[in-house]
């Protein structure tokens, strides 16, 4: 911080007027101080403007219900492959100067996922010479692989890495494979790693008490949301339609489709509809499949690189990415991870909860959603602005990545008026992950300078 106010010193001498270039005045209308940043006093720079890790560009597939929607019969390295090469194609970046490839996934055995990932760069145009890995970190894989990403550009290990997201739900199901450990009966917190998704949100809503209507309500709005931004054209900027084949269970023809719609999304789901819904995981619950996230297919990919370095290319902006922030919650109730994350991620980014403009902050199911909504004292307004998980789909490791494109798109459209956005979701066994992302031409390497007595900061005209 002091290195950049010493800079800031030298920049804002150049601004004094005088006589002579050997002569300046011994008191100055301007000074140098810790970073204003416009309208959010708490937010500081904490590093070189240039070394900031930006994102390029994101792209997603559509995403479809599983078993039984647009990609049912398409394999997991062709729905990757498409949003890989889209990466290249958009920005005309040269795929060799990458350096890495991190892409969340989930359910499938990891080593075969990690080949149908090589595989997928591939297919999508990337030479032998660039690396690729998979990360699991169950819901937010996709938002870890962009953190892993950003991380190891800001540590100088490369300029130029993709974060992506990939899981076809239709083709890995969620199920435990082999035995369990007896060890796991004596520790509680261990067994309720264990616990079905369903029921740690009826733990949620029947310890937090969040009632069915609320949650049928939020499904609702989910739902009317995503298909107003899907009839009014919101989701083209994002996904990247995917050539593939649908087979006939009946007959076994094949018949070639182009995939460029979320197919889950329910126009006229009301009240009444998901009000005659059966709970699914618990007798006298909530739970039910109206207001759940849907099981899905689909894949998203993140170009991130050294703001220096997309300069140079003359790359657009779409984003800068701030802060990263996991945390460990009570394994019986991981629906609330999101309430506890966002803090931790915004309180990094020297901000407040007011002084986020955008929240996507994934529906896993509307009991938790409502809760950590509520808990934050959020306003509904600025959360899933174009509907979530209940009506677009949660294929677990891609999320973070379809998250990523849906805020920093909607950001971009928003223009000056939308500065930060936060993607949060929770996490099975009881955690949960968060980010912050601020649109890109926010950011000023003059945003220290202001008027001594005022609260005016000479860097807005800039902007």
């Amino acid at each position: 911080m002091e290195r950049a106010i010493n800079r800031q010193r030298v920049l804002l001498e150049h601004l004094q007027p005088s006589s002579s270039s050997s002569s300046r005045p011994e008191s100055s209308p301007l000074s140098a101080s810790e970073c204003l940043a416009g309208d959010s006093a708490a937010y500081q720079r904490t590093h070189v403007f240039g070394d900031d890790v930006v994102i390029v560009a994101a792209y997603r597939t559509a995403l479809c219900k599983s078993k039984r929607g647009g990609f049912k019969d398409t394999h997991a390295d062709d729905l990757l492959a498409p949003v890989l090469k889209a990466l290249i194609e958009k920005t005309n970046l040269n795929p060799s100067e990458v350096g890495d490839i991190v892409v969340g996934t989930v359910l499938a055995p990891g080593s075969q996922r990690a080949s149908e990932c090589r595989m997928a760069a591939f297919y999508a145009g990337f030479p032998e010479t660039v690396p690729i890995r998979t990360v699991n970190r169950q819901c937010s894989s996709g938002l870890q692989a962009v953190a892993d990403v950003a991380a190891a550009i800001r540590a100088g290990f490369y300029d130029i890495g993709i974060g992506a997201g990939l899981e076809s739900m239709t083709l890995n199901p969620m199920a435990w494979e082999g035995s369990v450990n007896p060890k796991v009966k004596i520790f509680e917190q261990a067994q309720n790693c264990l616990l079905p998704m369903g029921i740690t949100s009826e733990n949620v809503a029947s310890r937090f008490g969040v009632s069915r209507k609320e949650q049928d309500q939020a499904a609702v709005e989910s739902h009317r949301r995503a298909a107003a931004a899907t009839a009014s054209g919101k989701f083209k900027d994002e996904i990247i339609p995917v050539a593939t084949k649908i087979v006939d269970p009946k007959t076994g023809e094949e018949k070639p489709v182009t995939i460029s719609v979320d197919d889950g999304i329910r126009p006229n789901a009301s009240l009444a509809d998901l009000g005659k819904l059966r709970p699914v995981f618990k007798k006298d619950g909530t739970t039910t499949a109206g207001n759940s996230s849907q099981v899905s297919d689909g894949a998203g990919a993140v170009l991130l690189m050294k703001r220096s370095v997309a300069d140079k290319k003359g790359m657009p902006i779409l984003g800068v990415f701030r802060t990263f922030a996991a945390v460990g919650v009570d394994p019986a109730i991981m629906g609330v991870g999101p309430a506890a994350a966002i803090p931790a991620a915004v309180k990094a980014a020297g901000l407040e909860l007011d002084d986020i403009d955008l929240f996507e902050i994934n529906e896993a199911f509307a009991s938790q959603f409502v809760y950590c909504r509520n808990k934050l004292g959020l306003d509904p307004e600025k959360i899933n602005v174009n509907g979530g998980a209940m009506a677009i789909g949660h294929p677990l490791g891609a999320t973070g990545a379809r998250c990523v494109a849906t805020l920093l798109h909607e950001m971009k459209r928003r223009g000056k008026d939308c500065r930060f956005g936060v993607i949060s979701m929770c996490i099975g066994t009881g955690m949960g992950a968060a980010a912050v992302f601020e649109r890109a031409d926010h950011g000023d390497e003059l945003c220290n300078a202001r008027a001594v007595g005022t609260n005016s900061l000479l860097s807005k005209d800039a902007r």
